[in-house]
């Protein structure tokens, strides 16, 4: 009784904040394919050209497992940003003292499926 998952691709340890990639990644959410593609291509910001290339890849996978697919049945099923480690650097600060920096890391997860009509 196991559904059929879709085909994934997930990229790790960005230094990009998640909070910044998720508006990016909310554009794509349940969008075909090739329009998502088209969409980040036209973005302006870091994160479009770090998700294209998770996209991309997990588009890759689809089509190497199953053969038979095109890419333009393909279309992005689950889209999610998690948050990584954060890497902690000292800030100086007026009079001797200083701040704690985070430098926020991101993980993409891209769940790339067939639609539902085939042929029709």
């Amino acid at each position: 009784m196991e559904a059929k998952k879709g085909y994934k691709a997930q990229t790790k340890y960005l230094l990009i904040s998640p909070s910044k990639l998720r508006r990016v990644a909310r554009v794509i959410n349940h969008k075909p394919y090739p329009q998502a593609v088209a969409i980040l291509d036209s973005l302006p910001q870091k994160g479009a050209g770090l998700l294209i290339k998770t996209v991309k890849a997990a588009a890759a996978n689809a089509l190497f497992q199953n053969k038979t697919l095109d890419e333009e049945q393909l279309y992005i099923k689950e889209v999610q940003i998690n948050e990584g480690p954060r890497m902690k650097r000292l800030w100086a600060r007026a009079r001797g003292k200083r701040d704690i920096l985070l430098k926020r890391m991101s993980h993409i997860y891209v769940v790339v499926d067939e639609t539902a009509a085939k042929g029709a």
